[in-house]
């Protein structure tokens, strides 16, 4: 006879109960199937992810069951996210001449990605993924392309933000939809945490090779190439991705007889939903502050090679700091640790106006990336026990919504700047970003913890199905 703790004696565990009922395998903690503390009865100490109960660590989950099916075609479909505002940036400003076009259209993206991309979460929730993506990459595609015709054909400017707004809301969001997919194999298991770190890694590899790529392109084949790429890239992986049906969330829309009526909570109502979301417009103004600046500042000395490198040296901090982040246990209440990391990168944002070398503003550059990690995988690990199973993809894309929407502000209020103060004006930007969200995550910051009402067995998991537990 087992609990859900492992093998209990039968001389222990079977002879009776209080008020003489027969003792039925009562586990110690009440648990139901599917719940992360349920296990297999042919597998005793383990996980429903096929995971065991040793220490999380990365190679414990990259061994879950099913993870490179969608591991694979997701960095694939990832990737050209990261080249999407650096080509437009520096496409339409060597077709205009004006970094203020160039980001005022980069901006015009990003909020169409921001406004749309919760809706086609929320979409992705009821539906499925694929529903999604399928048309999604197709017209993402066809957008940048006729983005990219227009540009080079010196068509009117007010044609650029027309063509942007399909190119930004069509954005596939596959880093949200990956992080679901993780959400449904380790279900609440203590590898969550690890995923999130992992994930936000993942997401900052993208960010060392897409601008260096993208740069690469547009400076030394055509200013077009990079854009050109970004929605091939977009295409072939987007596409790939979707294949891989058997590790996308359940539809919800899709449950019929015998599953749980599953009511749809919009994410936008959790409270601490609308905190992250602050805090991650914080971190898009960092984003968008520095691709801009440091373009303008690379240009102004003659050396706009250094944009990439100067970018993935800010973007490998970031990545490292990931790594680390996921590889420590801790023990530290995940609000304390968002409190504590982005007050660290509010200060560290602070200084990059004043800096007046390349070598000091890599330096900076670089413990900006590194503060960046611990923010972003908190918040993300935030959402799994604030929101509700059935409303997470839908948050995941509040969340890197706001990213786009910060970094869309950042850039044009930075490219402003750019044209018409001093060279690195454009750096005051991240500053008061991460200041100001920092401010605002202080004064809500009771929003960020977990109702205790949501629990509905003790110990057991936030936000489900009431389920009675004999």
């Amino acid at each position: 006879m087992r609990t859900a703790l492992g093998p209990v004696p039968l001389d222990q565990g079977s002879t009776g109960l209080p008020g003489g009922r027969k003792a039925r395998a009562v586990p110690q903690k009440a648990t139901v199937p599917g719940t992360p503390d349920a296990r297999p009865d042919d597998a005793p100490g383990t996980r429903p992810d096929g995971t065991s109960d040793a220490r999380p660590g990365y190679g414990q989950l990259l061994r879950t069951r099913g993870a490179w099916t969608f591991l694979l075609p997701g960095f694939a479909a990832r990737q050209p996210f990261a080249m999407l505002t650096i080509s437009i940036v520096l496409l339409v400003q060597h077709t205009s001449g004006s970094y203020g076009t160039a980001g005022a259209v980069s901006a015009t993206t990003g909020v169409s990605m921001a406004l749309f991309a919760p809706y086609g979460g929320k979409l992705a929730d009821r539906f499925g993924q694929r529903a999604v993506l399928l048309p999604g990459v197709l017209v993402h595609s066809a957008a940048g392309l006729a983005l990219t015709a227009l540009a080079l054909s010196g068509a009117p400017t007010w044609t650029l933000f027309l063509a942007a707004v399909p190119t930004g809301a069509s954005t596939p969001q596959v880093g949200p939809m990956v992080r679901a997919r993780w959400g449904v194999r380790l279900q609440g298991s203590p590898l969550m945490q690890t995923a999130a770190a992992f994930e936000s890694v993942t997401d900052e590899f993208t960010f060392v090779l897409g601008p260096l790529f993208a740069t690469a392109l547009c400076t030394g084949v055509n200013p077009a190439a990079g854009l050109i790429t970004e929605a091939a890239l977009t295409l072939v992986g987007g596409l790939l991705f979707a294949a891989q049906k058997g590790t996308q969330p359940t539809p919800t829309a899709g449950s019929g007889a015998g599953h749980a009526r599953v009511e749809h909570v919009s994410a936008l109502r959790v409270p601490g939903v609308r905190v992250l979301i602050v805090t991650f417009l914080g971190i898009g103004s960092v984003f968008g502050g520095m691709q801009v600046s440091l373009a303008a500042y690379t240009e102004a000395i003659g050396e706009p090679g250094l944009n990439g490198v100067l970018y993935g040296t800010f973007a490998a901090g970031n990545m490292l700091s990931g790594i680390v982040c996921g590889a420590i246990a801790w023990k530290i209440a995940p609000q304390r640790r968002l409190l504590v990391g982005y007050t660290a990168l509010a200060l560290t944002a602070s200084g990059l106006w004043a800096a007046q070398s390349v070598l000091l503003l890599a330096g900076l550059g670089l413990l900006v990336g590194v503060c960046i990690a611990p923010a972003l995988i908190t918040g993300y690990t935030l959402v799994e026990t604030i929101v509700p199973a059935s409303s997470r993809t839908e948050a995941f894309t509040w969340l890197t919504g706001a990213v786009a929407l910060g970094q869309a502000v950042a850039v044009t209020v930075a490219g402003q700047l750019e044209d018409r103060f001093w060279d690195g004006a454009g750096f005051l930007v991240p500053m008061g970003g991460t200041v100001l969200a920092l401010a605002v995550m202080y004064l809500l910051r009771s929003r960020l913890v977990p109702p205790s009402s949501g629990r509905t067995v003790a110990r057991g998991v936030d936000h489900r199905v009431p389920v009675a537990v004999d």
